[in-house]
């Protein structure tokens, strides 16, 4: 054996093992996301919260967010709802005003982006007059389902201190690109965080529709000022021993770029953070999950490794083309040896099934299936973005994300 096989030998096991045994696990997680209950609603509303919309430039699209929390199954004297009109050159603060919600506007040019925003606006909670049991936070373009406020007073009512809700997308119909999402939020909501919860282990948390109490965030602080806050905070919650639950039956609406360039450059940005918070708090919640035997920090730690995890089964897919083509004595002959085609050909087929498998349990409109096809094309682009953000993974300068879509939560009802 050459010295070259050799090397390609020893590189396509170690690759092999790694994408081998996390493929396998995610599929045997998956399973527990089959069963749902939805649970019933068994306390008042007791819980005050403070509704956190932070916004920049979000003119279009801001009026249904808020009328639409105005009309919460939730009382009124138990909700505020605070717009953070941050670094706005547009009318945004004034719609919101005539909304008749709170409006706070910042301005700096040298902290932007939506973790300081928040920052900056639960700084001023603590200072206030007005006392809330927990935060929640949605974005400027979403729709918010009218149950979330009495889903999340149940959470906390059961003791739970993170809460993320269901993530949906409020324009998935619009192009292939954005079903394309569609399809990648409604498996990742069944398979992955409702399996998740199952099982007892962290959610991730996807930085719209999440509730967390006030005094937790009084005693860890909000440092999550990265180009992921969503992943940073849930990150160090994990750390400390606090576990991000789902909340199933609590729909946020999310709007997503139209376009492919557009898409990518914000998958661009959520890479970029993602890399950056793996490098924080991947080894100390690997270490921490084999000293306290912790299967959810060991999830956790996962979670974090997906990029380079996607990255490494592209490139052991071009090894492969370079074998098909390489001289005999470069020729890796442990392709198969370590996990054999069978077992790939089964993980590849599993997970392929779940897509469609998750949309019919969650009853998503059959019209939604008619992106499946198209799906494999999305998912390649994320090669080419994850790749650039690990070498652009410093970056963090914010770039915000053009909202047009001014849809009304009856319209999403009646899709």
């Amino acid at each position: 054996m050459s010295f070259w096989s050799a090397v390609l030998d020893g590189a396509f096991i170690a690759l092999q093992a790694i994408t081998g045994l996390i493929g396998a696990y995610q599929v045997v997680l998956s399973v527990f996301g089959l069963y749902y209950r939805k649970r019933k609603i068994q306390f008042d509303p007791q819980k005050r919260f403070a509704v956190l919309v932070a916004a920049h430039n979000e003119a279009q699209v801001i009026r249904p967010l808020l009328e639409n929390l105005k009309r919460m199954e939730y009382p009124d004297h138990l909700y505020d709802i605070y717009v953070i009109a941050d670094n706005c050159t547009d009318n945004t603060a004034e719609i919101a005003r005539a909304c008749g919600v709170n409006v706070a506007e910042r301005s700096n040019d040298q902290e932007r982006g939506k973790g300081f925003a928040i920052r900056w606006m639960l700084d001023r909670l603590y200072e206030s007059e007005q006392k809330y049991d927990a935060v929640v936070m949605f974005d400027a373009d979403n729709l918010v389902a009218t149950n979330f406020l009495r889903v999340m007073n149940e959470r906390l009512l059961a003791g739970k201190k993170v809460i993320q809700g269901y993530l949906d997308i409020k324009n998935p119909y619009d192009s292939w690109v954005t079903i394309s999402m569609a399809i990648s939020y409604w498996y990742t909501n069944r398979m992955w965080q409702l399996a998740r919860y199952n099982l007892g282990l962290s959610c991730a948390l996807g930085g719209t529709g999440l509730c967390i109490d006030m005094k937790l965030l009084e005693r860890l602080g909000w440092e999550a000022t990265g180009l992921t806050e969503d992943v940073e905070f849930g990150a160090k919650c994990v750390s400390v021993g606090i576990y991000p639950v789902w909340a199933h039956d609590a729909r946020v609406y999310d709007e997503k770029p139209i376009s492919l360039r557009a898409s990518m450059r914000q998958r661009l940005r959520w890479m970029q953070g993602h890399f950056n918070c793996a490098q924080q708090y991947m080894a100390p919640l690997l270490s921490a999950s084999i000293a306290e035997r912790s299967l959810a920090k060991l999830d956790a730690a996962i979670y974090l490794f997906q990029p380079m995890r996607f990255l490494i089964l592209f490139f052991t897919g071009f090894m492969l083309l370079f074998q098909m083509g390489a001289p005999a004595a470069w020729a890796v002959n442990s392709m198969t040896e370590l996990l054999p085609t069978w077992f790939w050909a089964m993980i590849n087929l599993f997970i392929l099934l779940q897509m469609p498998l998750a949309m019919l349990l969650d009853r998503i409109p059959w019209k939604a299936y008619l992106g499946l096809p198209l799906f494999p094309v999305f998912m390649v682009t994320w090669f080419p973005v994850t790749l650039l953000a690990l070498f652009t993974r410093h970056n963090r300068v914010w770039n915000h994300t053009v909202h047009t879509r001014a849809i009304q939560l009856d319209e999403m009802r009646s899709r």
